[in-house]
């Protein structure tokens, strides 16, 4: 195949320093995928939330260093599939990375793309559990960006792989390991932890909760075949912030009913590809603590799949499916995934 393939890869972003953390916030939260309501409601009460709380956040990335590290993670997972995907008799492949809600965002990530001139552009959100609220939000945004800086090459989009084997595999890989260390005091609880989502979210068909529970199944699954029986699994929900009802079990609870029960913990953060604030502080510090408070007799918090090169082959693999003719889009099976019931997902329509 010749010519040139850019690939795109998607995530939150998070502020690259103290001064940051407030039009971050606000970036957020005047996403209508999150907040929902029409302008100028949505700018008053997105503004209002991010004056709030960036006190409180900056005090949260002063314990990783002031800044989140989403970007330069992002950028070594670029770094890794851009190498695998380049190579004799492949196309000339460029991986850029786009932010929602920080830099660099969609309109910057557009204008380097065109700068390359692509023949054919792929997009992979670092979300392997598609949701209205990641990986529509961050498509959308970057479709318009694209468009208006004259992006004109085909663009598909790979937009969930939650049961990818090499994702399936890298986690596993991960998680054998903290169960290896926590079966030390006792027969662990494995926490499969993702972040959470209002209940309404879910009750309009997004299929995010279903994908996380088929993400955690199938590695549970992989340790099994491995051999690896001896742990109890639950799949939880972490983040829940404001008055609406969540989706749970809360990972907070699990942990206090762990440490009622006396069992080890094994955390394992199952629907984030990459360490930031919510792995860095919320898992690592503020749960540990809840832990320790409860009498939790271990805690391990194992790390996100960052640059496994198990994962770093999916990845290639899933563009490698999204490219050229025949290719495969929606999940890299080619066919949709979710059961008729989650109508958000985007290959029901």
């Amino acid at each position: 195949m010749a010519g040139k393939r850019a690939v795109v890869l998607f995530n939150l972003g998070g502020p690259d320093g103290p001064d940051a953390v407030e039009p971050f916030l606000f970036n957020l939260f005047s996403d209508p995928a999150i907040i929902s309501l029409p302008n100028p409601l949505r700018w008053f009460i997105a503004k209002t939330i991010s004056r709030k709380r960036a006190p409180i956040a900056r005090e949260i990335y002063g314990n990783i260093g002031g800044r989140s590290p989403l970007v330069p993670e992002t950028e070594a997972q670029a770094s890794a599939l851009e190498s695998l995907l380049n190579g004799p008799g492949k196309p000339e492949t460029k991986v850029f990375i786009c932010m929602r809600y920080w830099h660099p965002m969609s309109a910057e990530t557009a204008k380097a793309v065109a700068d390359f001139a692509p023949d054919e552009v792929i997009e992979l959100p670092l979300y392997p559990q598609y949701s209205t609220t990641t990986s529509a939000s961050s498509l959308k945004d970057w479709r318009k960006a694209a468009k208006s800086a004259g992006v004109t090459e085909k663009m598909r989009a790979a937009c969930c792989y939650p049961t990818a084997p090499g994702l399936i595999a890298a986690e596993a890989d991960l998680v054998a390991a903290g169960i290896e260390e926590a079966k030390a005091v006792g027969t662990p609880r494995v926490l499969f932890s993702a972040h959470g989502l209002p209940k309404k979210v879910i009750a309009k068909g997004d299929p995010y909760q279903w994908q996380v529970e088929q993400t955690s199944a199938a590695v549970v699954a992989e340790l099994h075949a491995r051999g690896i029986t001896d742990f109890d699994p639950v799949v939880c929900y972490q983040s829940q912030v404001g008055p609406l009802e969540w989706i749970g079990p809360a990972t907070e609870d699990e942990i206090k009913r762990a440490g009622a029960d006396k069992v080890p913990l094994v955390v394992v953060p199952i629907a984030f590809v990459s360490e930031h604030s919510e792995t860095l502080v919320e898992l690592d510090i503020e749960y540990r603590e809840v832990a320790d408070h409860a009498g939790v007799p271990a805690y391990h918090r194992v790390a996100t799949v960052g640059t496994a090169p198990a994962f770093i082959a999916a990845l290639a693999e899933i563009v490698e499916g999204a490219s050229g003719p025949g290719a495969r889009t929606c999940h890299p099976s080619g066919s949709r995934l979710c059961p008729a019931e989650w109508g958000k997902c985007p290959a029901a329509g």
